[in-house]
């Protein structure tokens, strides 16, 4: 997992309170069997239209919003359910950094063991980044090893993250990452257990 300690992109809206899993990523698009292949059909339903084109009205398809990195949204962002896939999607399409009031709790683990940073804040000032994210181009640098948002503006907005899910974040470690630290106590382990034969 790529380690994430500062972060710099365009930042685009999603005004929207409660996006579940399936808005993330429609069911009818989880049939493989792989990680990839997810970030075409990430809010599927919203970014096209019934005939398959992408709907202009769409906040990601408005051209100032190409190549965003940072999602503000509403409350309780990935809400529905558990699937995976959603974290994957976001992440495919480009996404590192969620900022909302709130998020549902696996959606929220999902992220980090996927080397994807959702950031917490008050609705307020959720409210006031998805204003100025309006301005053309509007960037925001995240950095976790000090835990604090800023623009070119002077703005600086502290966050708190988990101290766990923040060294993992930080060194770049999945649950594989975890427990590969221990790899040479595990190798001797179980070179230690008697080798079992089928008769």
């Amino acid at each position: 997992m790529q380690p994430f300690t500062t972060h710099t992109g365009r930042v685009v809206p999603l005004d929207r309170a409660n996006v579940d899993t399936d808005q993330i990523i429609p069911k009818q698009f989880l049939k493989r069997i792989e990680r990839t292949g997810f970030g075409e059909f990430l809010f599927y339903d919203w970014r096209y239209s019934a005939d398959g084109q992408l709907n202009p009205s769409f906040v990601l398809n408005e051209p100032r919003y190409r190549g965003a990195s940072i999602l503000v949204a509403g409350k309780n962002f990935g809400c529905g359910s558990s699937r995976e896939h959603a974290p994957w999607a976001l992440a495919e399409y480009g996404f590192r950094v969620i900022i909302a009031p709130s998020y549902a709790d696996i959606f929220a683990n999902n992220c980090f063991k996927n080397g994807m940073l959702p950031i917490t804040l008050p609705e307020d000032r959720v409210n006031e980044l998805m204003q100025r994210s309006q301005r053309e181009g509007y960037e925001l640098t995240v950095d976790l090893e000090r835990q604090v948002i800023e623009d070119s503006d002077g703005l600086s907005v502290p966050f708190v993250v988990g101290e766990f899910q923040r060294y993992c974040l930080l060194q770049g470690l999945d649950d594989i990452g975890l427990t590969l630290r221990h790899e040479d106590a595990i190798n001797a382990y179980e070179a230690s257990r008697p080798t079992w034969r089928l008769a």
